[in-house]
Order: C-alpha cells, then sequence, then structure tokens
C-alpha cells in the first residue's frame, strides 16, 4: 500500500508497525477503513517505547496495541447481535480493517503555546480554582480543562484549536501571548468577570473562526486589527463597556455572519457604509449603544438584520429607516403551536374555573386547571434558546417534582440584558384540578427559590403565580390579609417625613428602620427594604398574608404593608423600651429586677409557643435572641422577626412528614443549638435551646458570647460545682427568692442541652416558668408596670403535656435575621423575609 504524508500502513498480512525510538513514547492516530458501507474508524493511543522492527506485532497488532483488541488478527470481526421483529439474530460482519498509524512526535505541544497559555492563566484570578490542572502536564495530552487540540501535528507539534472557559467565574484581564496561539478556531470567555482590553494581538490568529467575550466587563476600543481575521464568522462582544467608534477594518471580515456588539458604550458619528459589503453577514447588532447617525449610503440587504434599537441614531434617522432599523428585539418566539393542534381536534374545555387543554398531556383532549407562572431567566448562558427549551422544561419538572407532560411553555421572550422571560403553565397530574398542598408545595418551591437551575440557564426569578390562563406577566398576586392595612408610599413618606434621617432608628440586612407617625397619631416602626431586599410581588404579598393571621399578646404585630413604585415595607406596632438586650446591659439606667425577668421570660416563652402549636401554618423562628424580645410601654415582652419565607417540611413522595427540617442553618452565633449547627436538622427544640440562652442572660446578665467566654459553658460549670450563686447578676440576686432562682437555673440549663431529646418542650418551658412566677414572694408577683398577663392565651391547660412537635400540617419557618434592634425602635433591622 502507498505511503501517504507520513502515514504507514499495516496491511492484513505482512507490513510491519513503525519502530519506536527508545526512551520516546510516541503517540499515534489510527484510522481503520472499513467499507463503503461503514464510517471510518478513528482511533489513537501510545505505541511502546523500545518497539523494533523485529518485535513489533504484525498486521493486525497495531489494532490490538492501540484498541485492546485480544488477538492479533488482520480481519477484524464485529459481532452485531440485533434484536429484529421478535426474534434474536446474530449478525457478524466480516471487515478488513486497514491500520493507518500517524506518528507524532513527543506528545507534546507547541512550546510557544504552553508559554502563552501560562501567560493567560497568569493575568487571570481563578477563585473556583478552575485552571487548577493548567500547573502541570502538558496542555494537548494531558487535557488541561477548557484547551481542545487538533492529534494531527504541524511542525512535529500540536497545536491548541479551542480555548473554552466560559461560565468559569473568572476576572482579571486578558494576555497580550493569546496571539501566539497560532492555531487557534474558537476563543471563548462569555460570562465571565473580565475587565481590561481586548489585546490587539488576537488578530495574529488568522485561523480564527468564533469568538466570544460577551458577558464580562472589557473596556476599551475595539483594536483594528480584529479586521484581519477573515475566517472569522462570528463576534460576541455584547454585556461589555467597550467604547469607541466601530471599526471601519471590519469591513474586510469577508467571512462575518454575526456581529453582536450590544449593550457597551460605542459612540461616533455612525456605522461605517462598507459594512454592508460583507457578503455572508447575516446578523448585525449594536443595540443600546451611543451611536449618532446612519449614513445615506448603508442600505443593507433585506436578508440582513440590524440591530440599533436604543442609539440616538434612531431618533435621528428617518421615520422608514428607523422602521427598518430600530426595533427592539423582544420579539415571541412561539413553541411548536401543540394546543391549538389540540384544540381543532377536540371538543372546548368547560368554560367555568378557566379549563383549558394541556397540550403535553399524554390523554387525548383532557381538560384541567393550570397553574400560570411567569417567570424569567436573569442572565441565562445560551443566546438561542430553542435547542435548550425541551431541557429547561425537564430540568424544570425534575425539581419542582412533576411529570414532563405537566409542564408546558405558552410562549418566551427575549428582553434586553439579555434576559427571557417565559410564559409557563402547570397542569395537575391526570386530574381537573390541583389539591391545595400541592398548590402551596409548588408555590413555595418557586416562591423561595428552593430549586437550582442548570448552570447553563443561570440564576432565575418568579414573576407570577395564578390559577388559570396566564393573561399578564407583570400582573400582582392578590392575597387576603386579616386586619392588616396597605398604605401607599405618599402615606409612607409622609409619616417620616420624607424618610429623613432624623426618622431612621435602625439599619440592618433588610434595610432601615423609621420610626412613624400616622395620621390618627399612632407611633409605628416602619421597615424599609433595600433594593437587594426586594422580593417578587407575589412572594412579598404571601409573606404578608401568613403574618397577618399571627395574633397574640406577645408577638410584635404586623400592622401594615407598602408595595409600590418599588418599593418594599412592613409596618410593625412601635415599641417604646427597646430590646431585652437593652435593659440587661450594664449602661442600662433601669436594670430589671427579678420579677419583671421572670415576667419576660414567661411572655416570650408564650409567644413563642404559639408559633409552634397555634399559628396557621406553624412556625419555627430560628433566631430567638434578647435583642429579638422587644418590651411594649408596660414591659410586656413581644416576640419579633419570625418573617415565614419556606414551607417546610416538604411532604414526601407517599405523603408522610419528616420528623425534621433539613435547610440552610441560619440563626445567630451564641444562640444557636448545636445540634441544628453540626446536622442542619432543625426542631422545635432549637427554639428552646436558644430561649434557654435567653433565660441564662436574664439569670447573669452576661452576654452569649463575651470575653472570650460562653454563656452556656460558663454556667454549666458553675451549676455543676454548685457555684451558681458566683454567676447570678448582681442586681438582681439581693432582692430576688434564692428557691426562685435556683429553678430558673435549673430550667435555663436544661434548655441548653446539647441533646435534643433531653430538653424540655416549649410547653414544659412555660409551665414551669408560670410556676416560678406563682411562687415570687407577695407583692412581687405583679407590678404596676406590667399589668395582669394572665390573660395571655396559648392553649396550655394545667394537666397533661403539650409537647410543641405535636404539630400536624406543614411547618413554616422564620426566615432569621441579620442586622441588630435599635433601641430607639424596638424593632430589629434584620430581614423578615430575605430572598
Amino acid at each position: 500500500m502507498r505511503q501517504l504524508h507520513g502515514l504507514k500502513s499495516c496491511s492484513s498480512s505482512s507490513s510491519i508497525c513503525p519502530p519506536a525510538p527508545r526512551g520516546l513514547s510516541l503517540w499515534v492516530k489510527v484510522r481503520c477503513s472499513l467499507s463503503p458501507a461503514f464510517p471510518e474508524f478513528v482511533g489513537e493511543g501510545n505505541l511502546r517505547p523500545g518497539a523494533s522492527s523485529a518485535g513489533a506485532p504484525r498486521s493486525g497488532g497495531c489494532c490490538k496495541s492501540l484498541f485492546g483488541l485480544e488477538r492479533p488478527v488482520g480481519l477484524r470481526l464485529i459481532a452485531d447481535m440485533a434484536n429484529f421483529r421478535g426474534f434474536r439474530r446474530a449478525v457478524i460482519v466480516v471487515v478488513l480493517c486497514i491500520c493507518h498509524v500517524n506518528v507524532v512526535r513527543g506528545q507534546s505541544t507547541d512550546p510557544a503555546e504552553v508559554n502563552a497559555l501560562r501567560a493567560i492563566k497568569g493575568r487571570l484570578i481563578d477563585p473556583m480554582n478552575n485552571l487548577k490542572n493548567w500547573n502541570s502536564g502538558d496542555p494537548c495530552t494531558s487535557s488541561w480543562k477548557g484547551v481542545f487540540c487538533d492529534n494531527i501535528p504541524i511542525n512535529n507539534y500540536l497545536h491548541v484549536t479551542e480555548l473554552q472557559l466560559f461560565k468559569m467565574n473568572l476576572s482579571g484581564t486578558l494576555a497580550p501571548e493569546i496571539g501566539l496561539l497560532s492555531q487557534l478556531k474558537t476563543l471563548d470567555f462569555m460570562w465571565n468577570n473580565l475587565t481590561g482590553n481586548i489585546p490587539k494581538e488576537i488578530g495574529n490568529i488568522h485561523t480564527l473562526r468564533l469568538i466570544t467575550l460577551n458577558g464580562n466587563q472589557l473596556s476599551g476600543s475595539l483594536p483594528d486589527e480584529i479586521g484581519y481575521l477573515q475566517n472569522l464568522n462570528r463576534l460576541q462582544i455584547d454585556q461589555n463597556e467597550i467604547s469607541g467608534p466601530i471599526p471601519k477594518s471590519f469591513a474586510n471580515l469577508t467571512s462575518m455572519r454575526h456581529l453582536q456588539a450590544d449593550n457597551n458604550n460605542f459612540s461616533g458619528s455612525s456605522i461605517p457604509a462598507a459594512y454592508e459589503n460583507i457578503p455572508t453577514l447575516l446578523k448585525l447588532d449594536f443595540q443600546n449603544n451611543s451611536l449618532g447617525n446612519i449614513p445615506a449610503a448603508f442600505e443593507p440587504p433585506e436578508e440582513v438584520t440590524i440591530l440599533l434599537y436604543g442609539n440616538p441614531v434612531c431618533t435621528n434617522s428617518t421615520p422608514a429607516r428607523a422602521a427598518r432599523l430600530c426595533q427592539p428585539t423582544s420579539v415571541t418566539e412561539a413553541p411548536s403551536g401543540q394546543g391549538s393542534q389540540v384544540s381543532i381536534n377536540c371538543s372546548p374545555c368547560p368554560t367555568d374555573k378557566n379549563y383549558e387543554y394541556n397540550p403535553s398531556s399524554p390523554l387525548p383532549c383532557f381538560c384541567a386547571v393550570p397553574l400560570g407562572v411567569g417567570f424569567r431567566l436573569k442572565s441565562p448562558g445560551i443566546s438561542d434558546f430553542r435547542p435548550y427549551k425541551e431541557d429547561f422544561q425537564k430540568n424544570l419538572a425534575h425539581l419542582l417534582v412533576l411529570a414532563d407532560y405537566q409542564i408546558y411553555m405558552e410562549r418566551y421572550i427575549w428582553e434586553v440584558g439579555p434576559r427571557l422571560n417565559m410564559h409557563l403553565k402547570l397542569f395537575p397530574n391526570n386530574t381537573n384540578l390541583f389539591n391545595t398542598s400541592e398548590v402551596v408545595r409548588l408555590r413555595h418551591l418557586l416562591a423561595g427559590w428552593e430549586i437550582t437551575l442548570s448552570n447553563v440557564f443561570g440564576p432565575y426569578e418568579l414573576l407570577n403565580f395564578t390559577l388559570g390562563s396566564y393573561e399578564d406577566v407583570l400582573s400582582r398576586y392578590s392575597v387576603k390579609v386579616d386586619g392588616v392595612r396597605c398604605f401607599t408610599f405618599d402615606e409612607m413618606a409622609a409619616a417620616t417625613n420624607d424618610f429623613t434621617d432624623s426618622a431612621q432608628v435602625g439599619q440592618g440586612g433588610y434595610g432601615k428602620v423609621y420610626k412613624g407617625n400616622l395620621t390618627d397619631g399612632t407611633a409605628v416602626a416602619i421597615k424599609r427594604a433595600h433594593e437587594g431586599s426586594l422580593q417578587g410581588s407575589k412572594e412579598f404579598c404571601t409573606e404578608i398574608e401568613l403574618l397577618s393571621r399571627l395574633h397574640h399578646r406577645n408577638l410584635v404585630s404586623l400592622v401594615g404593608y407598602c408595595d409600590e413604585e418599588d418599593e418594599q415595607m412592613l409596618v410593625y406596632e412601635f415599641m417604646p423600651n427597646g430590646t431585652l438586650r437593652d435593659h440587661l446591659s450594664a449602661k442600662s439606667r433601669r436594670p430589671l429586677n427579678f420579677s419583671q425577668r421572670i415576667h419576660i421570660a414567661l411572655g416570650a416563652a408564650k409567644g413563642i409557643l404559639y408559633l409552634h402549636t397555634e399559628a396557621d401554618p406553624p412556625i419555627f423562628h430560628r433566631d430567638v435572641k434578647a435583642s429579638n424580645i422587644l418590651l411594649d410601654s408596660k414591659f410586656v415582652a413581644k416576640v419579633a422577626d419570625f418573617g415565614l419565607s419556606r414551607l417546610a417540611p416538604v411532604p414526601d413522595v407517599d405523603g408522610t412528614m419528616p420528623a425534621h427540617i433539613s435547610t440552610v442553618v441560619k440563626g445567630t452565633p451564641g444562640y444557636l443549638d448545636p445540634e441544628y449547627f453540626l446536622t442542619h436538622k432543625l426542631t422545635d427544640k432549637s427554639d428552646v435551646y436558644s430561649l434557654g440562652v435567653v433565660l441564662l442572660e436574664l439569670l447573669t446578665g452576661m452576654k452569649p458570647i463575651q470575653h472570650g467566654k460562653n454563656i452556656v459553658r460558663e454556667v454549666n460549670t458553675a451549676y455543676q460545682s454548685g457555684e451558681i450563686a458566683g454567676v447570678i447578676d448582681e442586681r438582681i440576686s439581693s432582692s430576688s427568692s434564692p428557691e426562685c432562682v435556683a429553678r430558673l437555673a435549673s430550667l435555663a440549663v436544661k434548655c441548653c442541652k446539647d441533646e435534643t431529646d433531653a430538653r424540655p418542650s416549649m410547653a414544659d418551658v412555660v409551665r414551669e416558668l408560670d410556676a416560678i412566677r406563682s411562687a415570687l414572694p407577695e407583692g412581687e408577683e405583679l407590678l404596676p408596670e406590667y399589668g395582669d398577663q394572665s390573660a395571655t392565651s396559648t392553649s396550655l391547660t394545667a394537666t397533661g403535656p403539650l409537647s410543641s412537635s405535636s404539630t400536624t400540617g406543614a411547618l413554616f419557618i422564620s426566615s432569621g435575621s441579620g442586622g441588630h434592634a435599635n433601641s430607639k425602635s424596638g424593632i430589629p433591622s434584620g430581614t423578615v423575609a430575605p430572598r
């Protein structure tokens, strides 16, 4: 057989595999030509060092050494067991395998390109350590991440042909050494955080066909040298900060099909007229830049899409030209039209309750009431959704624990960003209606950001969630609230004197807290969300709906809310005596006596017990602490920051409820249940532990963590050694009943046991605190500033234990707060319902 371009042949009988020089590992590429009916089979691998002509395997041995064949044969046997028309047939195809061996020197990448790659890495910041395997080995033969090579050598070396480092959270700059990758065809850094200029040295890579640098923070002007790349057919540099004029040299890009440069800072008087002469051009996108005018000579063919929306040029042109070149891209891309085909062949669905056909249902002509969902992908890593549409629906169905056919995408729309806005319909599983629990489950999975989409689709936001046909993607979710007022923005501004600094009484993770006065003179605390804490309208309204159901003497009352003009505010009753932490401070001018402390502890315990056992749905607080126990004008304790953010636990497939809740740990150091912290298993006993720490604060006046000491450890040590009197707050030790102090210490220590099962229930805590209150010396039980708390109802009876774990139905967990309370407002400034 002939030898062509360095290819040596192994025939089926006599040819010998080429010898491998000793000490040098050879990379070989084998092409097995089967027959005209079969495609070529191509493989590659190593020949062992030290093989000689005499000792080399003959004929089919080449294929054996490369492909692991069990015996050195010239004729390769391929057995295909086929199942055809109900019976099994063995088809043995005898194929002549002619192995062409391509010898590549040393398995090594061109040293200049190795150095270039190292220089590129040196300019990058890689917080996720994606490029860790770039530190050793050879780029081509060690498979450096994102580096792809052509295994056909040029000048006896392998060369990098693709650099694909998209969406790796990389920052830094592009190294000019990138221009040394002489055989590069694809350069892809899209959706990272790169800054600086695009190096002009890219113009040296004449093999480049695809450049995607979109979704970074690149700046400076586009180098003219890119105009030298006559093989380039796609350039994507959108979503950057590139400025300056559009290079005239780009008219030389004779292979260019797509040039996407929208959402940058390009300026200048015009698009060069010569661009219309690029013979292969299909799309030119310069939307949302600062281009001045369109030259009169610029008349691209009708089949070329020109997008200039969002430039001054659109207001400086004639109406006819603006209509041709300045249309926005928010064009609906309709799905397959499946739904219309179904409706043609089926009888109409019932008109009541918004019944619709499920176009994807396996049951023909099946009518059901769907849930309408407005969904937006905020930064997808794709520019064409069509190939990914089916994968997206399957991914979402899996995350929502739905069958694939329960999700139907009615339509989707690309928006400026680019963001992908879609209208989805969720159908019941072969029943006409969702049951209530299923609606609640789906609503909270979507609204609570409980699902994580594939990285291809990126982060998302929920725009709407409605029953029935989806109508308006921005329509609001209507809620039923009980005794809660909806305030306008103007009312809130008037109450706070336009949110003046003098009205601000606190600030935290959720936003700023203001003291306000309503028109009837009522003092309120207004928590105004900053931009990063804003929720979707539906989630915010769901929050209000649930909070409005909570009514208890020992809970801070929600007065109302505001949700308009991109503002979200929660309005609470004002607590003039601040937080319990304020009054336990050594700087407090009015220290609490023992009786006051017992009444405060009892009130806080009753409020938490209500959340556990009587709220509908029940709530775990997750952040009980002294600064979340507020005091009204009569020093009545009220628990705050029990915002509701997530439904938990989600029922198992068989409908049973898990015994605990596994979620992200939230809470405050010093108050955090150690078992919850270690196992992420949250129960009502986690709140018992946190309240136990508060009881220790009431007993000692200490902070949970102070001067490197932990209050639980310190009190436990004193309690075990019989020296509890040594840690009692001296401000109460002289006036309090030793028996009551001892009982409070015993209760606090039990609440703070490491083992969950060793702690009392919240009902037992309330019962014991009430007993301690009753045992206070005569004349100290009730104080004038307290009034009578006996009316506080928690459904706690005198007989029979009431376990806080014995609730039925779904549990809601408090979202916790980050931030601090302010003594002037008495309202903690952490989040009530974080995203």
